[in-house]
């Protein structure tokens, strides 16, 4: 990430999904935090953005989209609940992105078959880099 902008963008649009099945789940939370302090953001500024509403900015990079669609997709799985909501909302968010439907659906087809929900990375950049192909 580049700007401190894009940084709270980041943050913002994962604290949304979290919350989209009307629950922040203690695992969830700490997960946020710990992605809060690699994106070098304090916790006053963390906890503010549970009250603000920022515009979400455009990732440009596809690698940067691809991180995030995982970290998203992390958040789905930290809970150990899967809600239908979020499911189609991170579809949503994926297409928003420009990622393709295929490598979506494929890549969180193998997080639900992982025992914790993680894929190893080189795995994940696989899985889109084959639908260049």
């Amino acid at each position: 990430m580049n700007t401190e902008a894009e940084k709270r963008s980041l943050l913002l649009e994962m604290i949304t999904f979290a919350t989209i099945d009307g629950h922040l789940h203690k695992r969830e939370l700490d997960f946020l935090r710990i992605v809060a302090e690699e994106l070098n953001i304090n916790d006053e500024e963390f906890q503010d953005l549970f009250h603000q509403e920022h515009p979400i900015q455009v990732i440009r990079s596809e690698f940067q989209r691809i991180q995030q669609f995982y970290r998203l997709a992390l958040i789905m799985h930290c809970d150990g609940i899967l809600h239908k909501r979020e499911a189609t909302a991170i579809q949503q968010i994926a297409l928003g992105m420009g990622l393709n439907p295929s490598a979506v659906k494929r890549v969180l087809d193998l997080m639900k078959k992982a025992p914790n929900a993680i894929i190893d990375p080189k795995v994940l950049l696989k899985v889109f880099q084959e639908q260049h192909n």
